[in-house]
């Protein structure tokens, strides 16, 4: 048996058939980490990036548990947006369908968007062992007591940073309070924000922490530019990116929701044709943006970070930081938009000073970064920005240099100052033409 297969885990004829059918050969590595401690029943805190595998990851032990004599809800999993929401439950639908379990294990999807009352009625013809949704209506369900959620086995809070900063972790707070407390507690997140322990505090105890380093922050086929905004507006220098490409899609990110509408009308303002996508739009108001994206309406979108996790957009060529993120792990999630699947992607990044020590983390971590500026549709390669502290710093080393080769005269004469001087002036020309040669 190799050592990273899934037939080393404990798991069911059933799931072995779930993988089979999904193809998959070898454990991604948060599935080698989750799996384990999942298929026990601990408690944990996945911490990884968006297509790492986890929606397996926590799948796979959740469904091994799947007792079909029981006519109650067995797990649920809530997610930050419909749209993730969604594609969760395609994955869960497209497992039962592999385990050739249709017409024992009931899957239901509860999102916002739809008839509140047909879902009532719906959930009172057949009781799901299933429930896969955003806490909004998870919670509204359990309200109207169409779903009873105390004896499930297991929580799945995918995408919790996010959850927190759309405001839905009060929702999961109240689903979480009717339900068994000793649940197990499946918590993914890319970030684990301050604001976030209490919560963690609160539902679990001693819960194992995975953490999942990605060797490469983004795809090699990826593109990384740097544009100086220089006290320019945002939109003028977008607008003169605008006329040197030709996006399938390009996604223009902000940070927050006023900023993104602000930069819309901006470009719309000076004549570019822009949608826009945020947590503040309505549920209608989403579908029908991406709806528009779909069939092509749009070659720009402004958007929040709900775009960079939340929302599956297809065929993203461009990605625009009209504002640069606050944390590195931000930066690899809006990037993370393009270069899909082996494609080419270009990350155009729209920079001030305080952005620089981010930068410099992003380079830490392999990233390599090309410096341009943008005039009249057309690009022009300029210095890096740490290109003249490392001229200075390389020039006083030379100066220092060329001092320390001074001969210093045993006896002190008149004008032996000057003499020095002019000996370091000499020096320091014979070591600059040697530099310049090795270039």
């Amino acid at each position: 048996m190799s050592k990273h297969t899934f037939d080393q885990y404990a798991i069911t004829s059933t799931v072995s058939r779930i993988v089979e059918g999904l193809g998959f050969k070898t454990p991604t590595p948060i599935q080698q980490q989750v799996l384990p401690p999942a298929l026990r029943g601990e408690s944990l805190i996945g911490q990884s990036h968006t297509g790492s595998g986890k929606t397996h990851a926590y799948l796979l032990p959740l469904l091994n548990k799947m007792d079909e004599s029981l006519d109650e809800v067995q797990f649920v999993i809530t997610a930050p947006t419909r749209e993730l929401a969604i594609q969760i439950h395609e994955e869960v639908k497209k497992a039962i369908r592999f385990a050739g379990k249709e017409e024992a294990w009931l899957s239901k999807l509860l999102i916002g968007g739809t008839d509140k009352q047909k879902m009532v009625d719906k959930l009172a013809s057949r009781k799901p062992h299933i429930v896969v949704g955003t806490p909004g209506r998870i919670l509204d369900m359990v309200k109207e007591e169409a779903v009873d959620l105390y004896h499930a086995k297991g929580f799945v809070l995918d995408e919790a940073d996010l959850m927190l900063d759309l405001g839905f972790i009060e929702e999961v707070d109240q689903i979480l309070v009717r339900m068994d407390e000793n649940v197990q507690m499946l918590v993914f997140s890319a970030t684990i924000p301050e604001r976030l322990q209490p919560f963690l505090k609160k539902y679990l105890t001693n819960p194992v922490h995975i953490q999942i380093e990605d060797d490469k922050p983004s795809p090699e086929t990826m593109e990384h530019r740097l544009v100086p905004l220089r006290h320019k507006d945002p939109a003028d220098v977008i607008i003169e990116i605008s006329k040197s490409i030709q996006p399938y899609l390009a996604i223009i990110f902000t940070n927050g929701k006023k900023h993104a509408d602000q930069l819309a009308d901006d470009l719309i303002s000076r004549g570019l044709e822009v949608g826009v996508l945020h947590g503040g739009l309505s549920p209608r108001e989403r579908k029908r943006m991406l709806k528009e994206l779909q069939s092509l309406r749009y070659q720009y979108i402004v958007a929040t970070d709900l775009a960079s996790r939340g929302i599956d957009i297809q065929g993203v060529s461009h990605v625009i930081n009209a504002q640069m993120p606050k944390e590195e792990e931000f930066y690899v999630h809006r990037v993370g938009r393009t270069a899909r699947a082996g494609l080419q992607g270009t990350a155009i990044n729209l920079y001030k000073e305080s952005d620089l020590p981010l930068i410099q983390k992003l380079e830490k971590k392999g990233l390599t970064f090309e410096f341009y500026e943008v005039k009249n549709g057309e690009w022009k390669e300029i210095n890096a920005y740490n290109e003249r502290q490392n001229r200075e710093r390389r020039t006083s080393d030379i100066e220092r240099k060329a001092k320390q080769m001074v001969r210093k005269p045993k006896k002190v004469k008149p004008g032996y100052k000057k003499k020095i001087k002019k000996e370091a002036s000499k020096n320091l020309r014979k070591l600059k033409r040697e530099s310049y040669k090795r270039k």
